[in-house]
């Protein structure tokens, strides 16, 4: 809490160091757009706030970020087209959206990968973490650094305690068919259907249960017809940076060293952006216990019962994934 509590005081003396930075300068010589389809208060809209004023600071205002949030300039798969050829300049996409135009980072998202929080920033803050930013390239694009979006877990009508709870429920999962194959291993029925549908399904049980992280869990007041959480973080799904090549073209041209400037920032604010999600996190799970929602916390000795049932996804992948997959366990 207080290395959140100094990152945030750091973020409002940023900002204003940048209204500083600015004054130097009559105007910026440099104007680059960030989009997010997140609101402009959500944790990865207040980081690239935070990453648009270290910009700012420490280019003395020569180099200004504006961020636009809400999905004000497109919704993902348009903006991540438009970061491809340059129309807009940076953006934070979901792992699971990238991974359509670049499949080798479905490793990054297998179920049951990670086994908690800790071990994931192991491996995306090390080397393969890195080659896989490294890799964006083939897109066309400069990956930065990682964001968090959480863990997503079950959440039900009945009480789940373990897998032979799950046997036979219906199981509301994103249009995804890596989460449905899961779903058909867990022994359960999946079913895609829109997002704001999942409330009234739950409801008038068309469905038993869903699965996503504790924020959206709280935020969309599902518990209220689901109130058991079982926090199984099947998915852990890392969410990425990404840079146009127009960009830092654009940036070079300003000054040659910014860009090394403007990548550290970026890392910076990767760091800012999971505190806010922990401390998100943090908040969310304390109203939902005061709710009366049930949380489960199951027993490592569960969970890998549950980890068992994902060898026929596992075992899809041969070659150089699997070797990837065996370093991430390994660490």
């Amino acid at each position: 809490m207080r290395r959140l509590a100094f990152l945030s005081g750091l973020l409002v003396f940023l900002l204003a160091g940048c209204s500083r930075s600015l004054a130097k300068e009559e105007s910026p010589l440099l104007i680059l757009r960030y989009a997010d389809n997140q609101p402009i208060d959500y944790p990865t809209t207040t980081a690239a706030r935070y990453f648009s004023a270290l910009v700012s600071d420490r280019t003395e205002g020569k180099i200004q970020i504006r961020v636009f949030g809400g999905g004000e300039l497109g919704e993902e798969l348009e903006v991540l087209d438009q970061v491809a050829y340059g129309g807009i300049d940076f953006s934070r996409f979901s792992l699971g959206t990238f991974s359509k135009f670049q499949p080798q980072t479905k490793v990054l998202q297998l179920p049951y990968l990670y086994r908690d929080s800790a071990h994931m920033w192991r491996v995306l803050d090390g080397p393969i973490g890195e080659a896989f930013l490294a890799s964006m390239q083939r897109y066309g694009a400069v990956g930065l650094c990682w964001f968090d979006a959480g863990a997503r877990s079950f959440y039900t009508t009945e009480p789940v305690n373990r897998l032979e709870d799950l046997q036979g429920k219906v199981i509301r999962v994103q249009e995804s068919d890596l989460m449905s194959e899961m779903i058909r291993l867990l022994g359960a029925r999946s079913v895609q259907i829109p997002y704001g549908s999942v409330y009234s399904a739950l409801q008038t049980h068309k469905i038993d249960g869903a699965e996503n992280n504790i924020p959206s869990y709280q935020f969309t007041g599902h518990y209220e017809a689901a109130p058991y959480l079982f926090l199984d973080e099947h998915f852990r799904l890392p969410e990425v940076v990404l840079m146009s090549f127009a960009a830092k073209g654009k940036i070079a041209m300003v000054e040659p060293s910014f860009v090394g400037v403007v990548m550290q920032c970026a890392k910076e604010a990767s760091l800012y952006e999971r505190e806010l999600w922990r401390k998100a996190e943090l908040e969310c799970e304390e109203k939902l216990k005061a709710s009366g929602c049930t949380i489960t916390y199951p027993e490592q000795a569960e969970i890998a019962r549950w980890r068992e049932a994902m060898r026929g996804i596992y075992d899809q992948f041969a070659g150089e994934d699997a070797e990837i997959i065996r370093q991430i366990q390994s660490q």
